[in-house]
């Protein structure tokens, strides 16, 4: 075993370097006063404030390093001297190698897969918890059944982390789940301190240590989760939650430390002065999560922001109980997504919001909506707010004009159904008595704005995005509006509509032009590498597509086939014919122009 004087110079080295670290840190600007205090890479610090550190932020972590350092100065205390048996021996290690863990090794394990982290720490706190259980002295059998509960409680939460990270069936979910495999790990440190009690080796500075951890752990919840609501909460919060969290990594290396049996080395019990001191702060730590929790009135009231992970599910209005549609607007009107700014900021209150998104709903013009949000402090005052933004809190108001905005989700989608079918209801066969070997009739919905058309194409090439590009490049430049690229052909549209009666036949060998009838028809090239020649269908939720499944018009499998398109404007209906049928020419021929 090290003697004493050596880990009194590891304990004064490291303890001074810390704070000689911080000093200098201070000096050299905000990325190495982080890693000095957080000991963590720089870039952790541009990920918390990427502006630079503000007063108060490098004040706490001057206090921080102060902190640590005095913490550390206690978790590097030299084992006590004594005998062990094999048992006392592998716990001292496994506790040493936690406390090694959350100093040290946490971030060349953080470099490997999540999945990697939770099963080691699932490994190491199984041994450290059947260890507890065979070398306290719980003396009563009903306190050591209690921790063998409390302990697996414990692994259970350990466990459910480690099948979310391998992406397998979790063995519960949900908020009280997860609750209550929280509240057991807390159990777990209670009993262990309760055991060490009645065990009658630790001292009363370890058990305080351990009460202590329990308390910071009660207080660090409610503070995280302040934290999280308020993304531009203060930074300063979190690096002394940081530094408090190592009072639980003390109580872990007093619990080594002090595991030899009785005798030599039996730790000294604390005078009284000390004694009171500890009480005091056990005290003080208990009350103050209750006092944390306590707002002045004035204080924003917090449910959601754009980090809530409720948010991140946004239903439609119609699925919503009346009870939860505020909640739906709060989200919306705090939301980040896709880096715009935020319709509210946080420093305004759930009430707020509300009574502004309510007078929001009576304004007779944009000019009002944008008044009331530069009032509100908006970051976007001039976008306005939008119909389905404040149906959640105005229903009746917007019903009135986009009655469609109140649908549950079954019911818009059962109305887009509607509407498809009723589009390509609309669309006959041009030719009735000429049936092609595969051969579907429907409608061609369109982009509003920009779209040229529509591709034949085959969507199993290897370059199918390249020359599905390089046809809608040609499309522009075509008189016929025909852009052909080798295994794509796009068919612009000629007059300016959102959607076209599309019909496609494919045939076996070339049928009869019959131009009659028809504006225009024109024959080009195709080749088809996979075997497959396609029109894109309209997919889940799409906008743009076949309104109904379209064949594989390739029906003698790989190789070149003519593509004959003819098109026609009818009472300001456009109609599509794509006629396709195998031909090795690869002429462009004008059979009606």
């Amino acid at each position: 075993m090290l003697s004493g004087s050596f880990w009194r110079i590891i304990r004064v080295g490291l303890v001074g370097l810390v704070l000689v670290a911080a000093v200098a840190g201070l000096m050299l600007g905000d990325a190495w006063l982080w890693v000095a205090v957080e000991w963590s890479p720089p870039a952790y610090a541009e990920f918390y404030a990427r502006g630079g550190f503000d007063t108060p932020t490098a004040v706490a972590l001057l206090v921080a390093a102060l902190v640590k350092a005095a913490l550390l100065w206690l978790i590097l205390r030299a084992p006590a001297p004594g005998p062990l048996d094999r048992r006392a021996k592998a716990l001292r290690r496994l506790l040493y190698l936690a406390v090694a863990y959350t100093l040290v090794l946490w971030y060349p394990i953080a470099l490997l897969p999540d999945a990697v982290d939770a099963a080691s720490q699932l490994a190491l706190w199984t041994a450290i918890d059947v260890l507890y259980l065979l070398v306290i002295r719980w003396r009563s059998r009903m306190l050591r059944a209690a921790a063998g509960a409390m302990f697996a409680v414990e692994l259970v939460g350990m466990a459910n982390e480690l099948l979310d990270e391998l992406d397998l069936p979790e063995l519960g979910s949900g908020g009280i789940v997860d609750l209550g495999l929280m509240v057991g790990g807390v159990a777990a440190t209670i009993i262990t301190v309760v055991g060490q009690r009645r065990d009658g080796r630790w001292s009363r500075g370890t058990q305080a240590a351990g009460w202590l951890s329990v308390g910071v752990y009660a207080l660090v919840v409610p503070l995280n989760v302040l934290f999280v609501r308020s993304p531009s909460g203060n930074l300063a919060m979190l690096v002394m939650m940081d530094a408090v969290g190592l009072i639980s990594t003390v109580w872990i290396a007093a619990t080594a430390r002090e595991m030899p049996a009785e005798g030599e080395g039996q730790p000294a019990d604390l005078p009284p002065a000390r004694r009171r001191v500890i009480r005091v702060a056990v005290a003080a730590v208990a009350v103050l999560p209750i006092i944390a929790l306590i707002h002045p009135e004035q204080a924003p009231h917090l449910t959601y922001t754009g980090w809530s992970m409720d948010c991140y599910d946004q239903p439609s209005f119609g699925d919503l109980k009346p009870a939860e549609r505020d909640g739906t607007f709060l989200c919306r009107a705090r939301s980040t997504e896709g880096g715009v700014p935020p319709m509210f900021p946080d420093s305004l209150s759930d009430q707020e919001i509300l009574a502004y998104g309510r007078a929001l709903c009576r304004t007779k013009d944009r000019d009002e909506q944008e008044a009331i949000l530069a009032r509100a402090g908006s970051a976007r005052p001039a976008w306005g707010a939008d119909p389905w933004e404040l149906v959640y809190v105005c229903p009746e108001i917007v019903g009135a004009t986009y009655p469609d905005l109140l649908r549950s989700t079954a019911e818009r989608e059962a109305a887009y159904a509607a509407y498809i079918a009723e589009g390509n209801a609309k669309c006959r066969d041009p030719w009735p008595r000429t049936k092609g070997v595969v051969q579907a009739t429907a409608k061609y919905f369109l982009f509003v704005d920009g779209d040229p058309g529509y591709l034949v194409h085959d969507p199993e090439d290897e370059a199918a995005a390249e020359v599905a590009e390089q046809a809608m490049d040609k499309v522009y430049d075509d008189s016929s509006r025909i852009g052909v690229a080798d295994s794509a052909v796009l068919i612009g549209h000629v007059e300016d509509v959102t959607d076209l009666c599309l019909t496609v036949k494919a045939f076996r060998t070339p049928p009869p032009p019959r131009t009659a009838g028809w504006d225009q028809v024109n024959e080009v090239s195709i080749v088809s590498r996979s075997g497959r020649l396609a029109v894109p269908e309209m997919g889940e939720g799409g906008e743009v597509g076949a309104g109904a499944p379209m064949p594989n018009l390739a029906i003698a499998g790989k190789g070149r086939y003519r593509l004959r398109v003819y098109v026609r404007v009818d009472d300001g209906e456009e109609q599509h014919l794509v006629v396709v049928f195998p031909g090795a020419s690869r002429k462009r021929l004008e059979l009606k122009p």
